[in-house]
Parts: C-alpha cells; sequence; structure tokens
C-alpha cells in the first residue's frame, strides 16, 4: 500500500507499530523538515504520536515491509530479508 496516497487509519497504523514491535515515536521521521519545524522537542503520548503520523503520513518511515505478522522498515533494504528467515 502506498500510505501516501492512500493514507493510514489510526487502527492501521497501530497494527503496523505492533507488527514491527516498536513505538510510535520511533517510526517518526526525525531528519524530515516538517518533523523539525512542528514537532521537535515535543512530548506526546504513544496515541498522540499515531495520530500526528496519521495526519501527517510524511513523518512515517518508509519503506515498511509487512510479511503475515511481522513487519521490518526496508532501511537498509536487506533488513527486508529478515522477514523470510
Amino acid at each position: 500500500m502506498l500510505y501516501l496516497d492512500t493514507p493510514l487509519t489510526v487502527q492501521d497504523l497501530k497494527s503496523v507499530l505492533k507488527k514491527l514491535g516498536i513505538s510510535a515515536f520511533d517510526l517518526v521521521r526525525k531528519e524530515e523538515s516538517l518533523y523539525k519545524e512542528k514537532f521537535k522537542g515535543k512530548l506526546f503520548s504513544e496515541d498522540e504520536w499515531v495520530k500526528v503520523m496519521v495526519e501527517n503520513p510524511k513523518l512515517i518511515q518508509r519503506p515498511i515491509a509487512i510479511m503475515d505478522d511481522k513487519a521490518v522498515i526496508g532501511r537498509p533494504p536487506e533488513r527486508v530479508l529478515e522477514l523470510i528467515k
């Protein structure tokens, strides 16, 4: 799914986070200018970070590869191999 074209719902993103096994904040692209301008240094709860990313999908790390109940952030690309091991 191209989540910049078809935005994720809160439920979708929470499901992806569960599969990744990371917190919402860990999924935020901290080098993104939008993060630096509007969100850097702010303390949000897990649910608030999820809402921020749903409303601003550019902040979501990408690419994310998902296979069944597991997911990985595909940087570096070799990480995707972890899904098939």
